[in-house]
């Protein structure tokens, strides 16, 4: 049979059914005309194990280039530089022998406390999708396939397996589904993986609506749905449901119960055929973008020192501290310096070819003096150091090597045990001992720069009280320490941008109350004001908000033009640079509806772009609003629907640095509904023909009297427009009315609109 057709009806009902599952932990079965598929985890490196593996894939794997985890790279707002680096990935897994990698993770941040946040872009959506699209175009155009994970809504680690996520399905489009359809429908991913919790009740590998009506038939997927390893709770019910490939191997007395279900009729043989189709057109795709390469280390470690320095955030910068003069003395402190904390923990663990120093770089590009002093010590599990005298000796030492020099420069962050795959931290908060080392430097040496490095959002108010300039860098990859110098020093300057909002205090978080539930269930009660949706609505201050990241020179920003279509809206911003250094802005592009009929944040997110200037010079830059990106989903029309109106559309440096705005008017879908019995009057007001047919029913009301209810005190019209109108017109409309009487009504009116 030729591979090409992904025609698999002639095999067998066995080999069929046993398709559907691994032949190991990292590869698929073969069957005549169908090759195996080699998969690796991803998605910031290949974690290949060219060994024989362990049984659970966490060991040791091959030295391979560790990029800046999603974490750090959504810093870099940079979807060029996200499709470079999964061009990248694709010549380090085809020289590695691989036809899929595991990546990339786009479930959105809705809690700062999500053990993975690591390995997710942001959260926002849009933000997501957009990288996310392209990294897997640039994974994909190399004969690599990815797997867009994880399918849907995990966003805890806690009780991962079994929790379920109960969320209203607005929210379900709007927020945790609409990253995955962006990338779906751009850049059409070979597989999707199914995520292991529950969905309203139902597993992911079991959701029908989520795997075949939403996925397949909303969306047009014509890939392969794989699940998580071990997210097979019922293989039955998953094929049934639209999986077609469960992960790992040792899957022979699922693919017996397979066709077993279909001999007894439990299950249809299309659907077995459907999966192993499925896994056939998989290792045709894998089979036609195969291509020898020989991997270039030295180069793909550049492109991870660009990342880095792309990804890095200039949260605080006060006095123009930064970028440091490299005549100075400067006194590094902590021993992420020495061994710096790059990528987080679990299955995406890459062995790294190579790791910067952060203090090597340094030294390497400063002329003045730079010593080291530990400050801190980190344990195994990651917690401080147990004697308090020797946590205070490594303090004051550092505080003297401190003001014995020009500038301080302190390393800080979590360790590795502190955040991994596999469980959620417990608060937001830097370990004590940290915060006590910045706080003492920073009272010896008013030049203290703080950088930190973290998979997840920090409690950096104290941070932000004691230091006079703070790099956030979230986790940079193997070269990371690199990325570092260069921005220190201002051989890069920042560009980077925050890609989630970071609170005074993890309870101002929209989450907080809700997370991560309890009993095997965890209600989204936040709905769609989820990051910065929710401090907006909230009118909340935050520390730094969503998008925020300084420069070493300023940007000034006009004229800005608006010009609708039916696809979207052109925006075009004129830039400025009005500093004295050449730089990079990310200019972001909010949309809000002040007189919108529906619950909306205050803005959103519809799109963004970046120029970079020399000094003085300006230029404009032109960034697309898709339609699709101004709406909203209707819960009762079970669509998408964009309202029609006025939209301020607001073009900024963060979602509260926003710089100049101008309204421009949307035409609208049809949201035409017919009325029926549970249609309430005030529903039917609102229509012209319903207000125009109401006018004698309502004037026949005798309850309302001639003083509309003034005289009992209450607005009379305004309390009936909420009563049904079925309900209206049989109570108070004089007796005598039947539920076909009213159903005539509403028949004359839907008629009529």
């Amino acid at each position: 049979m030729d591979a090409s057709s992904a025609d698999t009806s002639l095999l067998p009902l066995d080999q069929r059914a046993a398709l559907g599952g691994g032949a190991s932990f990292w590869r698929t079965k073969s069957a005549p005309g169908v090759a195996a598929v080699a998969m690796s985890d991803g998605p910031h490196g290949v974690r290949y194990q060219s060994g024989a593996g362990d049984h659970l894939g966490f060991g040791a794997s091959d030295p391979a280039t560790c990029f800046p985890p999603a974490v750090g790279l959504a810093q870099s707002w940079d979807p060029d530089l996200a499709h470079r680096i999964g061009g990248a990935l694709a010549d380090e897994a085809q020289a590695a022998g691989l036809g899929v990698l595991l990546g990339p993770g786009i479930n959105v941040k809705r809690d700062p406390r999500c053990g993975r946040n690591f390995e997710y872009f942001s959260e926002d959506p849009h933000l997501s999708g957009v990288l996310a699209a392209a990294w897997v175009r640039g994974l994909q155009s190399g004969g690599v396939g990815a797997s867009l994970k994880h399918f849907a809504v995990n966003n805890q680690e806690h009780d991962r397996m079994r929790t379920s996520a109960e969320v209203d399905e607005r929210t379900l489009h709007e927020i945790y589904l609409r990253a995955f359809e962006r990338v779906v429908r751009d850049a059409r991913p070979w597989t999707v993986m199914c995520s292991y919790n529950r969905i309203n009740g139902v597993y992911a590998s079991q959701n029908r609506w989520l795997l075949t009506d939403v996925l397949r038939d909303a969306w047009g997927f014509d890939g392969l749905v794989v699940s998580d390893w071990g997210a097979v709770a019922d293989r039955v019910a998953a094929v049934d449901a639209g999986l077609d490939l469960q992960m790992p191997g040792d899957t022979a007395g699922d693919d017996a119960a397979v066709v077993a279900a279909v001999s007894d009729g439990r299950l249809t043989e299309a659907a077995v055929t459907r999966a192993a189709d499925a896994v056939a057109r998989l290792s045709a795709r894998v089979a036609a973008g195969r291509r020898e390469v020989t991997v270039d280390v030295d180069a793909h470690h550049r492109l991870a020192r660009e990342a880095a320095g792309r990804s890095i955030v200039l949260l605080k910068n006060d006095d123009a501290l930064l970028p440091l003069d490299p005549s100075r003395d400067v006194a590094v402190l902590g021993p992420f310096a020495r061994s710096p904390r790059f990528q987080g923990g679990g299955s995406s663990h890459v062995t790294p070819t190579r790791v910067d120093s952060p203090l090597d770089e340094i030294r390497a590009r400063i002329d003045g003096r730079v010593t080291f002093a530990e400050g801190f010590r980190l344990h195994a599990d990651g917690s401080a150091d147990a004697s308090a005298d020797d946590g205070a000796a490594l303090r004051a030492e550092a505080v003297r090597v401190a003001g014995a020099a020009d500038v301080a420069v302190i390393f800080a962050g979590l360790a590795a045990s502190q955040e991994s795959e596999g469980f959620d931290r417990d608060d937001i908060d830097l370990p004590a001992d940290q915060l006590d080392l910045i706080a003492e430097v920073a009272s010896a040496q008013p030049n203290t720069v703080v950088i930190l490095s973290a998979g997840g959002v920090l409690h950096l108010a104290p941070v932000h009280e004691a230091a006079r300039a703070i790099l956030g860098g979230a986790l940079l990859g193997q070269a990371g320490g690199g990325g570092i110098a260069d921005v220190l020093t201002g051989v890069v300057n920042p560009s980077g941008r925050l890609a989630e909002t970071v609170p005074l205090r993890l309870q101002d978080a929209p989450s907080y109350p809700h997370f991560p539930g309890e009993h095997s269930r965890v209600r989204y009660g936040e709905g769609i004001f989820v990051g910065y949706r929710g401090y907006d609505v909230r009118d909340q201050d935050v520390l730094y908000p969503f998008g925020h990241g300084l420069s070493y020179t300023t940007f000034e920003y006009s004229d800005i033009a608006l010009s609708a279509d039916p696809d979207g809206v052109d925006a075009v911003v004129t830039v400025r640079n009005t500093g004295r250094r050449a730089g990079r802005e990310v200019v972001q592009i909010y949309a809000s509806v002040p007189e919108s009929s529906t619950s909306r944040a205050p803005r959103e997110l519809v799109g963004f772009g970046s120029v970079d200037l020399a000094a003085g010079d300006s230029a404009t830059v032109s960034v697309r609003v898709e339609r699709r990106d101004l709406a909203y989903w209707h819960d009762r029309l079970d669509r998408w629907v964009v309202e029609g109106g006025t939209y301020r559309i607001a073009a900024g440096a963060s979602s509260r640095d926003l710089r100049i705005e101008a309204d421009v008017e949307i035409v609208g879908d049809s949201v035409r509904q017919d009325f029926d019995a549970e249609s309430t009057i005030g529903e039917l007001m609102s229509d012209p023909v319903g207000a125009k047919v109401l006018e004698e029913v309502l004037a026949s009301f005798g309850p309302l009297g001639e003083d509309g209810g003034e005289s009992l005190g209450i607005d009379m019209v305004r309390m009936a427009a909420s009563i049904p109108i079925g309900r209206a017109v049989r109570s108070f409309g004089g007796g005598g009315v039947s539920a076909d009487d009213v159903q005539a009504l509403l028949d004359s009116i839907n008629s009529r609109r």
